[in-house]
């Protein structure tokens, strides 16, 4: 029996990285033997086990055979006569495919990996292994985002025939959403919506969003001249925001794509026609809550943001609450202060002073109200004992608080 280190945590290592998820391979054992070891058993389609002790995972070598179009669909062969070799030519990219000897700390390379993480490039191992799991291409797309590497031509040629063939349908929507979570939390969101697009994914899994390097944007505004430019670089401007603002990023503007223009002008109401497109998106992709409820936050006020200075108070409370319904979520709040940040800064020309100061501007006006309506509470109305606990009450408080408001500000 010889234990191995394998995978991510090796090509971390090797790169400075510190790896999170070390993954083991067990060349020449059999199931019994592992369990007889103390190894617990975890594996659903193939022998996984964790070490009874750091509950690190242990995988048996093996070889697999397609059996159907699905990404789990595959049989497997792990008997004690399957060899290192065989078990490293059926993975994914040669970055991947390094192995460390657990007792002596050697490096085997059998497919050159090292070589491509001196280049910064993604390759596959086998044209044949590569084309029989679709959801290697969003892997493909997500590692060029989380290493910041470029992608192999021959392996981008691959990726683009299996979408062209439509081997993405295959793939669930739970591992779909994986992917881009995982996409989402690395500091190159932006590289890995165009190596999507690059590939034909984009259009297969985001066609909104892919339909925006079809709009035109005003030249004076955005040299870029479309707003899927526009859209990389907004969330290029916000690479260092948690994932859920970045998600949110990317979807601000999918409004402009909604109504054809010889209808409409693309961007006419595009943060009101935007939003129930985000829905139908989450719905469509299982995107989690806390994703979904930002993105059409963001999508709703963005292009109201601006206009923040000019607005009459009641105004400007009619905007806080739309954010924070019960003024006491300021973190909402502050989320959308970076979409719209993202959306200032995601353009292809220097920003002039006047537009940073506008911005400063509204913020420091929304948290005006937004501080001061901690001050003000509802049993504090003249007469509220004698009010009617109803629904117009809301009415009675707006009132109250916009007098009071307006001597504070």
């Amino acid at each position: 029996m010889k234990i191995y280190q394998v995978g991510g945590a090796v090509r971390d290592k090797l790169l400075g990285i510190q790896a999170t998820d070390i993954d083991h391979v067990v060349v020449g054992a059999t199931p019994d033997e592992m369990v007889a070891l103390g190894f617990k058993p975890v594996g659903k389609h193939f022998p996984v086990f964790l070490h009874p002790e750091t509950k690190a995972e242990y995988a048996l070598a093996r070889k697999e055979r397609k059996t159907g179009p699905k990404h789990a669909d595959f049989e497997f062969v792990f008997d004690k006569s399957v060899s290192l070799e065989e078990d490293i030519v059926r993975r994914d990219f040669t970055i991947n495919a390094l192995v460390m000897d657990e007792a002596s700390g050697e490096i085997i390379d059998l497919v050159n990996g090292q070589e491509d993480l001196k280049k910064k490039l993604i390759r596959h191992i086998n044209s044949a292994h590569f084309v029989e799991d679709p959801l290697r291409v969003l892997r493909m797309c997500r590692f060029s985002a989380q290493l910041d590497f470029s992608i192999h031509e021959e392996t981008m040629a691959l990726a683009t025939q299996m979408v062209r063939e439509g081997m993405l349908q295959h793939l669930s929507k739970e591992r779909i959403w994986q992917e881009f979570e995982k996409a989402l939390a690395t500091p190159f969101f932006d590289k890995f919506i165009l190596t999507l697009r690059e590939c034909g994914a984009l259009n297969e899994l985001l066609p909104e969003v892919d339909y925006l390097f079809q709009v035109p944007e005003k030249e004076a505004f955005h040299p870029e001249k479309n707003s899927g430019a526009h859209t990389i670089l907004a969330l290029q401007a916000g690479r260092n925001f948690a994932p859920e603002i970045k998600f949110a990023i990317l979807l601000h503007d999918v409004g402009k794509g909604l109504t054809p223009k010889e209808i409409l002008p693309s961007h006419y109401q595009h943060d009101k026609r935007g939003e129930p497109l985000v829905q139908a998106i989450c719905k469509r992709l299982k995107v989690p809550n806390r994703y979904s409820h930002l993105a059409k936050l963001g999508v709703r006020m963005h292009m109201k943001m601006r206009d923040v200075p000019l607005m009459r108070l009641a105004k400007v409370y009619n905007f806080v609450a739309q954010i924070s319904n019960t003024f006491k979520e300021e973190e909402k709040i502050k989320n959308l202060f970076q979409i719209c940040e993202a959306d200032m800064k995601g353009r292809a020309m220097p920003l002039d002073k006047s537009q940073f100061d506008n911005f400063n501007q509204a913020k420091e006006r929304v948290m005006k109200v937004f501080s001061f309506m901690q001050e003000i509470k509802i049993t504090d109305m003249p007469n509220f004992d004698s009010l009617p606990k109803d629904e117009r009450i809301a009415n009675h408080f707006k009132q109250y608080a916009l007098k009071i408001l307006s001597q504070k500000m």
